[in-house]
């Protein structure tokens, strides 16, 4: 087998990735360590038969022991309107570091962890397993119980907020 190649520079590779969209979701859990909760975008769908998710959560994160100790997470999927609730869970509004749950309404899931009422979609999880790599534990979840409506999503690129001006089907028509 041919060696591999050294990784790439880390800037440049930053750099690149600011090409990458993705959802903006809040990630929270709730149980005998705590509440807590923390804005990601590294999650995606693992797999439909079980349905399940796979969330990428820094180490360094307090909100990572407190989800593996809990056994559950609610993975909130935001709208356009939740500009405000992916900044405070980011950390971003100083005034609601203590309490970032207090910036919206939030609902118990199955699990116990707080679902964001009024969420694109909520996929509450049951923690089955994880994995570390580099900086990062790879948190792999169970989804028990779902709740959707239909909105234009808010999404991350280039190191900012955007909607969604533009759906173009798979047949390549703009609607």
């Amino acid at each position: 087998m041919d060696k591999i190649k050294d990784a790439v520079d880390r800037a440049a590779f930053l750099e690149a990735m600011r090409c990458a969209v993705s959802s903006v979701t809040v990630v929270t859990t709730d149980g005998p360590a705590g509440r807590a909760g923390l804005t990601i975008s590294a999650m995606c769908s693992l797999s439909a038969d079980p349905p399940a998710v796979l969330v990428c959560i820094n180490r360094l994160s307090p909100v990572l022991g407190i989800i593996q100790a809990n056994g559950n997470f609610c993975v909130n999927l935001l709208g356009l309107e939740h500009r405000k609730v992916a900044d405070v869970f980011a950390g971003r509004i100083p005034a609601l570091r203590n309490d970032r749950f207090a910036c919206a309404q939030w609902e118990r899931g199955a699990t116990g962890a707080p679902a964001l009422v009024d969420a694109l979609t909520a996929l509450d999880c049951e923690l089955v397993s994880h994995t570390s790599f580099a900086s990062h534990e790879v948190l792999i979840g169970r989804v028990v119980d779902l709740r959707m409506r239909h909105q234009d999503p808010l999404i991350y690129v280039d190191r900012s907020y955007y909607g969604v001006g533009l759906r173009v089907d798979t047949e390549g028509a703009t609607q």
